[in-house]
């Protein structure tokens, strides 16, 4: 690695990462005494595991691997689809089980699609930027990213598939997609949106949107740590503003 590429580097985003890892670490160490440590042994080999490769993509250039990441896409393409052969694990089959550790291929797809449909439209705008609203050169991007995205949601994993779609939609942007296209979309969402929760959502995923829409009407169970937040951050700002300590806890007493 040139030291140009050193000096650009911001290091203090990797101190605070590391700094915040270990104070996960202690909090998790804590929690799993009872368990013979299993889950923080787990989380300290992923820690090792993710600074080699974080260490080992710093050295690589950033050119070299999206020129590669085709070959990246079809792997994960065929682990998505092996991976739901795997015996499900809360009702997802969503992850490999390697003995000492879990390994899940979507969380990893994520990096290598991303890279991919930066190659892709990188090429298709090799001669002219507005080839990206072509409408046979969109569909390409399209089917791209729907391969992966419906093999996730088969597991069913509809947050990573939703991150998915999320991360397209800001690259095309970006790459200067035509304004009905954006329009048309927004449209699109607004209409299937309402459908997909009554029609598609199982009962499981719905219940995390009511909760997270309204905590209020599961205080003690799933809504009690929004709830939670939200009186920390109310009790935060009254003191900020002035008012007692005491009478914010009254307060906080009250609401709860």
């Amino acid at each position: 690695m040139r030291k140009r590429e050193l000096k650009n580097i911001e290091w203090s985003i990797g101190i605070i990462a590391i700094i915040l890892c270990i104070i996960g670490l202690i909090a998790l160490f804590s929690a799993t005494q009872e368990t013979e440590y299993d889950e923080f042994n787990k989380q300290c080999i992923w820690l090792v595991v993710s600074l080699i490769i974080g260490i080992v993509i710093m050295i690589i250039d950033y050119e070299a691997i999206v020129r590669v990441s085709p070959i990246f896409y079809g792997a994960f393409i065929l682990l998505l689809i092996a991976v739901l052969f795997t015996n499900p694990v809360n009702g997802a089959t969503s992850w490999f089980d390697i003995g000492f550790f879990s390994f899940q291929p979507g969380e990893f797809a994520k990096i290598f699609v991303i890279l991919f449909l930066t190659y892709a439209i990188t090429k298709i705008q090799q001669r002219d930027k507005n080839q990206i609203n072509k409408p046979v050169k969109l569909l390409i991007i399209i089917a791209i990213l729907a391969i992966p995205v419906l093999l996730i949601i088969k597991q069913p994993d509809y947050g990573t598939a939703a991150a998915f779609l999320i991360a397209m939609a800001c690259m095309l942007i970006t790459a200067g997609l035509d304004k009905r296209y954006i329009i048309a979309t927004i449209i699109l969402i607004v209409v299937t949106v309402p459908l997909i929760y009554h029609f598609v959502l199982p009962e499981h995923a719905k219940k995390r949107i009511d909760i997270f829409l309204n905590p209020e009407s599961d205080p003690r169970g799933s809504g009690y740590n929004i709830i939670q937040s939200k009186l920390a951050i109310r009790s935060r700002w009254i003191n900020r503003n002035g008012i007692t300590k005491r009478k914010s806890n009254a307060t906080r007493i009250f609401i709860s």
